[in-house]
């Protein structure tokens, strides 16, 4: 009898093996559906992007770079641009929008020489809702190469007959920055110039670097410019200019201000002019 009993306690235990099984196999079953479910909402959750790479809910911020064209610079400020200009498209995040315009002597009429986001490089991508090597090319083709070869042409201006910069700036705020989908995001502009403006309505090579002779002018109500919320920095060609504009970035400073701007410094570029 006390064998009989022991050979049914043998059976009665076999049957915990199946159980273990079966809740082994729920949790994978689960975890693999968590998974799943984690990777298409993933793939979901990745905003669709328009024709220009941006999200069509809006860009997450917005970056604008001035270049003024209207005279040469020289070989050393060319370079010390470059490597600013570099610096400057490196800090657009993944669907930040970066817009470029050439200053030219037209006034009001900057030339648009790009305009998308950045969409994210291959190192960005999610391997396994995505493919790295079509985003990389993406990247490369619409965004990298597009700004290298606006890079690489940089600083070939010529000596023009006059040099809009307020225009320029006031144009590039409308076109930018008033869309409705930018609100509350992240503005900068950043301007490469000897910041010497030089139009009809306001000479500094006349006035010099006078805040008090440009509020006189007409060029004070004719270039106002809605600058609120914008962070505006400038790259500074050096001239060997003379005493009258010395004054020139408190000027710059005076004038962002006075148009609700934030004025987030000056960097003097390498050489002169």
């Amino acid at each position: 009898m006390a064998a009989r009993r022991k050979r049914r306690s043998r059976r009665g235990g076999s049957s915990v093996g199946p159980i273990i099984g079966i809740i082994a196999l729920a949790i994978a079953i689960a975890g693999a559906v968590g998974g799943y479910s984690m990777l298409w909402y993933k793939a979901k959750a990745a905003p669709t992007l328009d024709a220009d790479l941006c999200p069509e809910s809006g860009a997450t911020s917005a970056t604008a770079v001035l270049l003024d064209v209207t005279d040469p610079i020289s070989e050393i400020t060319k370079l010390d641009l470059k490597r600013e200009f570099q610096r400057i498209v490196s800090d657009v995040e993944q669907h930040g929008l970066i817009e470029v315009y050439l200053l030219t002597d037209v006034e009001g009429k900057p030339e648009r020489t790009f305009h998308g986001c950045n969409p994210g490089d291959g190192e960005s991508a999610d391997p396994w809702t995505s493919n790295p090597k079509k985003i990389q090319q993406r990247w490369d083709k619409a965004f990298n190469q597009p700004l290298k070869r606006i890079e690489d042409q940089m600083g070939d201006g010529t000596s023009s007959k006059q040099s809009p910069i307020m225009a320029g700036i006031q144009r590039i705020v409308i076109e930018s920055f008033t869309d409705a989908k930018l609100d509350g995001k992240p503005k900068r502009l950043i301007i490469a110039s000897d910041m010497i403006e030089f139009t009809p309505a306001f000479s500094m090579y006349k006035s010099g670097a006078d805040i008090k002779a440009f509020e006189r002018s007409v060029a004070r109500n004719k270039f106002r410019t809605p600058l609120d919320g914008v962070d505006v920095k400038l790259l500074f060609f050096q001239r060997e200019s003379s005493a009258a504009l010395r004054n020139l970035p408190e000027f710059w400073a005076t004038w962002i201000g006075s148009n609700h701007g934030n004025f987030s410094g000056i960097e003097r570029l390498t050489g002169t002019m």
